[in-house]
Parts: C-alpha cells; structure tokens; sequence
C-alpha cells in the first residue's frame, strides 16, 4: 500500500472527539487574548506617535 493512500478508509481519530475545555480555562484563554490584543494596539498607537513625532521634526528642520 502506498504512503500517501494508507489510513484514508478509516475516519480521521481527531474529528470524532468533541472539545474538553473547561469554562474557567476557556475564560482564562479569552483574558490572555484580549490582553494580547490590548498590547499589539498600544503598541501600534505608540509607533504611530513616534512616526508622527519624527515626521514633525524633519519638517521643522527642513524648513
């Protein structure tokens, strides 16, 4: 029997379970992203400050 083919007549063993997370695990996976979330933003507004604050200074140094 081929690699490729070997193992497709039988169905796929991680589609037959259902999902066991817990509710306090899955609240504490939503608090991590949201703080991750709320990290990646402030760091996008910071970045954007700095790009603001040098595109500023070059125009007043060039003037």
């Amino acid at each position: 029997m081929s690699v490729m083919t070997h193992g497709f007549d039988r169905p796929f063993g991680g589609a037959e379970r259902s999902p066991r997370i817990s509710g306090t695990r899955k609240a504490q996976l939503k608090r991590i992203a949201l703080s991750a979330l709320t990290l990646l933003s402030m760091a996008s507004v910071l970045t954007a400050l700095i790009a603001l604050k040098t595109a500023i200074y070059v125009w007043h140094f060039h003037a």
